[in-house]
């Protein structure tokens, strides 16, 4: 039976494709960096669960060991956890920065590095790095998350040279709106490190923080995402990425056939 790994499974993406791979008798080992929703996901039935902090190097290996104990192999691994820090670029201090890529690029980074070695010596691999529509085009005042996608895309980009003919594959989601409790963290992230009240960019913040989230354009539900993760494992040969959600199509098509500058003003219109 196939077996996935599956790295930020508190809520939403990660929950939801957690939840349907089981019904599709995947083997799924689910982690999450609290205690307290690995506890939830045993509630939910998986038995599998594990603690797992991304930016743990030592947690990271805990994890492919104990998978390795009980199944000798490790088939898919999904690098999904993540998180947004909003805020204009003069407004994120560098340590903020900082912490949006540990866990979004660091932490992806070392997980990645650590599996490779074990897909190579059994021969194969899928390795699915959660990028996002803003690894592929930006918007204003998310420019830290933005530069964290984009690095993810530069890496898996590399990664898939690197790997050419050993059977194993790196894969790129490019999710666009999703339903999760992502925005609302990222609000939370937003009001925790940027100081909006003294910002040039206040009254956009005040719009942000005021709009109703629930009327976001092209927005799906997790499960797109699941049935995604699900084609990937079933294919003999995954492609190198695979678009969800129509915003995601609509925008990474817009940046193939405009200029930069044409661009730059439709985004400007869209932030």
């Amino acid at each position: 039976m196939t077996n996935i790994v599956i790295t930020g499974c508190s809520s939403g993406i990660g929950l939801e494709t957690a939840k349907y791979l089981q019904d599709k008798f995947v083997t799924v080992y689910p982690t999450a960096r609290d205690a307290k929703d690995v506890e939830m996901l045993h509630v939910l039935g998986f038995e599998h669960a594990m603690q797992l902090d991304v930016r743990k190097a030592d947690e990271i290996a805990a994890v492919i060991s104990k998978v390795l104990e009980l199944e000798g192999k490790i088939d898919v691994w999904f690098n999904n956890a993540g998180f947004g820090q909003p805020g204009a670029m003069e407004d994120i201090r560098t340590e903020v920065l900082r912490e949006q890529f540990e866990t979004n690029v660091f932490g992806l980074h070392e997980s990645t590095r650590q599996v490779i070695p074990v897909m190579r010596e059994q021969g194969f691999g899928k390795i699915i790095q959660h990028s996002s529509v803003l690894g592929i085009i930006s918007l204003f005042g998310r420019g830290a998350y933005n530069a964290s996608k984009y690095a993810v895309e530069g890496l898996t980009d590399t990664l898939r040279l690197e790997l050419k003919g050993t059977n194993i594959y790196p894969v790129l989601l490019n999710t666009g709106p999703i339903t999760s409790h992502f925005r609302e963290n990222a609000i939370e992230k937003l009001k925790s490190n940027v100081d909006t009240e003294h910002s040039v960019f206040k009254e956009k913040y005040v719009k942000s923080l005021s709009a109703d989230k629930s009327k976001v354009p092209f927005n799906e539900e997790a499960v797109s995402v699941a049935k995604v993760v699900h084609k990937i494992i079933l294919a003999e040969k995954p492609k190198p990425r695979y678009y969800i959600t129509k915003a995601t199509y609509l925008l990474g098509y817009i940046k193939r056939v405009v200029s930069t500058s044409l661009l730059d003003k439709i985004l400007h219109k869209l932030g």
